[in-house]
């Protein structure tokens, strides 16, 4: 645990990130079991800066949390800080807090309390959920846009969620969607696309684990739930750190499940082919 404001600490060391009298403004949220804590010498930001917290942030009154995040502003410089660890230090106040959401975000998915963070895009349909394991750039955002924009409900663009029981609870960020040959996202509510935000856990009936590859033909192969769990598995945040707890909830999560895999091509062709599954 960490022990926020006045005093900047890491165990029993006081942390020399900078005056610690200077950090002027503080609060601590919860999520998933966890408590962050949020420090600045910019009181003007508390605000703002709750746009890059991840979704389902409760605030709490906490004096001692798990981690701290800090955000300095200098005279020609923005720094943040991870407890006490120098984590970028850049011109551009843009970039440290693009990084602090960035980070924020991992820290929760590989620590977050009773739930196991798989990469996938994640939509519902008849009270089922369909999963779509792959890291960035794989093409999940594109086929969850056209997924909800065909009537999925919305679950996730970036995480599925899977509680013990393997079931996929809603983890409702913005879409970040990109344009072709661009690295710059923009973000856009589910809502701008006519979509409904999921509320319930729901069981996973299908886990499409798939690629973009331009001119390809969709023609996946069913996988067995043991390579299933392997697919998800190459896909899941903390793998490493708590294997005993995420063996078991992506085998849950599986067992019942159609996994099938294949590069696509435009996502018409696949969304379609759902539809008709789910008609």
């Amino acid at each position: 645990m960490r022990k926020l404001l006045p005093l900047l600490l890491s165990g029993k060391r006081q942390v020399q990130t900078a005056d610690v009298s200077e950090w002027t403004a503080a609060r601590s949220i919860s999520l998933f079991g966890i408590r962050i804590g949020i420090q600045t010498n910019e009181p003007e930001w508390l605000a703002p800066l709750a746009d890059h917290f991840p979704p389902l942030w409760k605030p709490t009154e906490a004096r001692t949390v798990d981690r701290i995040f800090s955000l300095w502003k200098g005279k020609s410089r923005y720094t943040l800080f991870e407890n006490d660890e120098l984590a970028v230090k850049a011109r551009s106040r843009k970039v440290v807090w693009e990084d602090f959401e960035r980070r924020l975000k991992i820290y929760v998915a590989e620590m977050a309390r009773r739930r196991v963070f798989v990469h996938a895009g994640a939509v519902g349909l008849n009270g089922k959920a369909i999963i779509i394991p792959g890291r960035s750039y794989s093409g999940k955002t594109s086929l969850v846009k056209a997924l909800i924009e065909a009537g999925a409900t919305y679950y996730s663009d970036e995480y599925a969620v899977l509680d013990m029981q393997g079931r996929v609870h809603p983890y409702p960020q913005p879409l970040a969607l990109r344009e072709p040959g661009k690295l710059e996202q923009t973000k856009c509510s589910a809502e701008a696309f006519g979509a409904v935000v999921g509320t319930k856990p729901l069981p996973v009936d299908l886990v499409i684990v798939s690629k973009y590859r331009e001119k390809a033909r969709w023609r996946p192969m069913q996988l067995t739930p043991g390579h299933g769990v392997l697919e998800l598995l190459d896909n899941t945040v903390p793998a490493r750190r708590k294997p005993e707890v995420v063996l078991p909830t992506l085998q849950k999560a599986v067992t019942a499940a159609t996994i099938l895999k294949g590069d696509r091509g435009e996502v018409e062709v696949v969304v379609n082919r759902i539809l008709e599954r789910y008609a």
